[in-house]
């Protein structure tokens, strides 16, 4: 098999993965049930007693290499996102220095993560625009941080929440198929289930909310054999009711 035939046959495995996903969510919201607020309270309450300071799995020493990360890990798992930048930020750790390494410097640490030519694509333009337009910092507000080539929405909102601990709500395929399905939030895109996630969720909750429901749709909720025996919300779940 050819390299650019392996590397379409990964894209379309992580494309029919989101479509997966997609497709989980819109069964969920045709026969969706709204939880009660009482019911969201206890959800949150009982992973906030389970877990009451949950962190990003994405390993990084500073905000913009973070920024890298999150960019990375579109259509990827952290673990492998993990794997490729811990020799990387060994050498890298400003937008200066990976600019100096140049792309494929760069490609030569993340080429086992899919799609790597077009994030290498991104980090380079983005870590040149750090350097010209934001003094090589990392910016704290949505429009400048989705200004940034191959920064999107929940990329934005990534790292507001964890660099700047702002209350925001990024939505992955992990939450666009466990929130419908849990009765936390309608929708079957992610601005939709974010806009009812916001709605719904108690503020005291928002900080940590989109990590909880991540690691709970990473370990317990998960795509194939949810582990239904011992998720810890299982009474609340509107898919088993």
């Amino acid at each position: 098999m050819t390299k650019s035939t392996t590397m379409h046959s990964k894209g379309q495995d992580s494309a029919n993965a989101t479509n997966r996903a997609v497709q989980k969510s819109k069964s969920a919201v045709s026969s969706f049930c709204q939880l009660t607020n009482a019911q969201i309270i206890k959800i949150f309450e009982r992973f906030k007693s389970a877990n009451p300071n949950p962190r990003s799995e994405l390993l990084a020493p500073n905000p913009y290499c973070l920024l890298v990360s999150v960019v990375l890990s579109a259509q990827a798992t952290d673990k492998s996102v993990n794997a490729a930048t811990q020799a990387l930020y060994e050498i890298v750790t400003t937008p200066e220095q990976m600019l100096a390494l140049g792309k494929e410097g760069l490609i030569s640490y993340i080429k086992s993560i899919g799609l790597f030519r077009a994030k290498s694509e991104h980090i380079m333009g983005l870590s040149k625009k750090l350097v010209e337009e934001f003094n090589s910092t990392v910016p704290r507000t949505r429009e400048e941080l989705m200004s940034l080539p191959g920064v999107g929405r929940k990329t934005a909102n990534v790292v507001l929440n964890v660099v700047y601990h702002e209350p925001t709500m990024p939505v992955d395929t992990h939450l666009l198929r466990i929130c419908p399905k849990i009765g936390l939030a309608a929708g079957t895109t992610p601005p939709e289930v974010e806009q009812n996630l916001l709605k719904h969720i108690p503020a005291e909750y928002m900080q940590h909310a989109h990590h909880w429901l991540i690691l709970h749709g990473r370990y317990v909720c998960t795509a194939r054999n949810p582990k239904c025996d011992i998720c810890p919300i299982a009474d609340l779940c509107r898919h088993n009711t």
